[in-house]
């Protein structure tokens, strides 16, 4: 069969392209992840009322409790990336 000759390069060209744009495209949505991260905060910091709630007998603006959450998951995708640099080798270029 002449044709299965020929497939499987093609095949493993595809794969190594895919993992060159996969990287671009990671870093693209790490950014517009962060990027909804501030907008999200932005918009809890202004429409959410700055009232107060007990929180072990000390008063906490209620506010934070979101910002503390998204502030989380900003912390937990910075970290996502630097541990996929590390599993891929880090890439040229980067900081």
């Amino acid at each position: 069969m002449i044709g299965d000759e020929n497939v499987v390069p093609a095949e493993q060209r595809r794969k190594i392209e895919g993992l060159h744009s996969a990287g671009s495209d990671l870093d693209r949505k790490y950014w517009l992840a962060l990027t909804m991260y501030a907008v999200l905060a932005a918009l809890v910091w202004f429409t959410m009322d700055a009232g107060k709630v007990d929180v072990f007998g000390k008063p906490v603006e209620l506010r934070l409790v979101p910002l503390i959450l998204i502030g989380g998951f900003a912390v937990r995708t910075v970290l996502a990336r630097q541990a996929d640099r590390i599993r891929r080798g880090g890439e040229k270029g980067s900081s």
